[in-house]
């Protein structure tokens, strides 16, 4: 079985530049290695045009994307606008298990923007910028992402009721 491959890309104006270490971007490709994703990195400012080439860029090739940063209140947070546009469709459920996550932490989970689509084949999914957040957030989607693209590969194998065509 050849392994998942994934895009996690940091959106980090301070990453960007060289004053603040990737946290968030090194601890989600630990994760999802242990769990036998094939992971690519990549890293953008806090720039709508940026995130977006990066983001179509990484759906061409990979069948998931996961941002980190770029989710919250503050104007730099640009992250949503980026990728909603590009969405052939939202998952709207896989969002609200990552703020319900982490609002077993702390209140401030529900200003989160974090998000989840579609585009083509590929599943895409917006986590916050925190370590702790990203992680959380992860964690909360985790179980279902294997199923959500199975599903995207149209791979209905395992909802066939036996003898059915």
């Amino acid at each position: 079985m050849t392994a998942t491959s994934v895009l996690v890309l940091t959106v980090s104006d301070g990453v960007s530049a060289g004053t603040r270490t990737d946290e968030s971007g090194l601890r989600l490709s630990e994760r999802l290695a242990e769990e036998g994703f094939e992971v690519e990195r990549g890293l953008v400012p806090d720039d709508v045009a940026a995130i977006a080439a990066a983001v179509i860029d990484g759906a061409r090739r990979h069948r998931l994307v996961i941002t980190t940063g770029g989710t919250g209140l503050t104007s730099r947070d640009v992250t949503p606008q980026a990728i909603e546009p590009l969405l052939d469709y939202p998952v709207p459920g896989l969002g609200e298990l990552m703020r319900g996550a982490g609002l077993r932490s702390t209140p401030h989970a529900a200003l989160s923007r974090s998000l989840a689509g579609v585009i083509g084949r590929t599943l895409v999914l917006a986590l916050p910028g925190s370590p702790k957040g990203a992680l959380e957030s992860l964690e909360a989607v985790l179980p279902v992402i294997p199923h959500a693209l199975e599903t995207l590969a149209d791979d209905s194998s395992r909802h066939m009721t036996p003898g059915a065509r």
